[in-house]
């Protein structure tokens, strides 16, 4: 389907086609010192029924730009049927990627929005790379450092791009950074000093029991993060599937959980910066990236790292014990990332008015340092 401006949308319908597309981003950012493409295998599994159970419960479609003989540009479009925005007729775009050319824009958004209001979508909304327990947001604010593992790196002229098809603020999201020598702020530090409340234990995760694990997890994740604007909860299939990326990334000296009363109250999970180790493989793993993949995170071991899972179940939340929860799980997941060598980690992602959330990254002496954004347009 060739459109105004010589641009021709192409769905992707073929493994080569989705190679294709993959591998849109990672051309654009070749001159971006701090673009670091993904790892090109587990893309094509994660953007694959086979692969990722999200496409379970989601319809999904991809589209290439193609100009001039080139691939210029990709959007994905998905409906959620997990997702409670569905019900209220919003659907999302999400992965998208192109050259600062206005028409190449404007023929990608034209396909996706054409393909959601088919599905019903009153709303699009993005960008969501799936779901919303993936990737989420376009980086506005932050172009100055390297992303973290499963955060995004956009080019500086997509924000404006988005607007010029007619899409406005939605949310934003931050990304907080901490450093790793830096100890809690005194008061903070001398209530957990004291030692945990009657009732608290702290434990690590049991590797042996991974599975057992994951799903108390996910139990604590479901409830804890089931008020927040936008949340999908977690299947038992996706659990599954992040048992198993687990086993390849976690230290278990890095996953805390808290108990109260013997009951799993709460969690935090530092991950090694797998961008780190990847930087400079531009996305192969074959001949020898698995060897220095291996090497860096096992041996010569990660500098940074990210937490993308934090959580206190509800019923905990508002009582003292579990608002001494966060910053005990803070405190032991910093320590034991101090002695393995790690210099500073992200918290992400948080929404804007997730204030709960922010007065602990605050408190904790975090600060923002990447923002990144939602967009959603009107259907007409």
């Amino acid at each position: 389907m060739i459109v105004a401006g010589g641009v021709d949308i192409v769905p992707v319908g073929s493994k080569a086609e989705l190679d294709r597309f993959i591998r849109v981003p990672m051309r654009l950012g070749e001159r971006d010192p701090n673009y670091i493409a993904p790892l090109i295998l587990e893309r094509g599994e994660s953007l694959t029924p086979k692969g990722n159970p999200f496409f379970e419960h989601a319809d999904v479609q991809f589209w290439l730009a193609v100009k001039d003989g080139r691939d210029v540009g990709r959007i994905s479009a998905q409906v959620d049927h997990l997702n409670p925005q569905t019900r209220q007729g919003v659907g999302h775009f999400g992965m998208i990627a192109a050259e600062d050319d206005p028409a190449v824009f404007e023929a990608l958004f034209a396909a996706a929005e054409a393909w959601l209001k088919a599905k019903g979508c009153r709303v699009a909304m993005g960008p969501v790379n799936l779901s919303t327990n993936e990737e989420v947001g376009l980086l506005v604010e932050g172009h100055d450092t390297p992303p973290m593992f499963m955060m995004s790196h956009d080019a500086p002229h997509t924000p404006g791009r988005i607007e010029g098809a007619g899409y406005a603020k939605a949310k934003d999201i931050f990304a907080y950074v901490c450093s790793v020598a830096d100890d809690l702020p005194a008061p903070i530090r001398r209530r957990i000093r004291k030692g945990l409340p009657e009732g608290v234990t702290l434990r690590t995760l049991k590797m042996k029991r991974l599975d057992e694990e994951v799903r108390t997890l996910t139990a604590i994740l479901n409830d804890a993060w089931s008020d927040n604007w936008g949340f999908t909860p977690t299947t038992e299939a996706e659990t599954k599937a992040l048992a198993t990326t687990l086993k390849l990334l976690i230290d278990a000296r890095l996953a805390w959980f808290a108990e109260i009363d013997g009951e799993p109250a709460g969690f935090m999970i530092l991950l090694p910066n797998i961008n780190e180790a990847i930087a400079d493989l531009k996305g192969k793993l074959f001949p020898f990236g698995w060897a220095k993949l291996l090497w860096r995170l096992k041996v010569k071991g990660p500098k940074t790292g990210r937490v993308p899972l934090m959580g206190v179940r509800r019923k905990f939340a508002n009582s003292l014990r579990g608002q001494l929860l966060p910053f005990h799980l803070i405190d032991a997941v910093a320590q034991a990332a101090r002695k393995q060598g790690y210099e500073r980690y992200e918290l992400s992602w948080i929404l804007e008015d997730n204030m709960a959330m922010r007065r602990i990254c605050d408190a904790g002496g975090a600060r923002v340092y990447k923002t990144y954004r939602l967009y959603e347009k009107a259907l007409a």
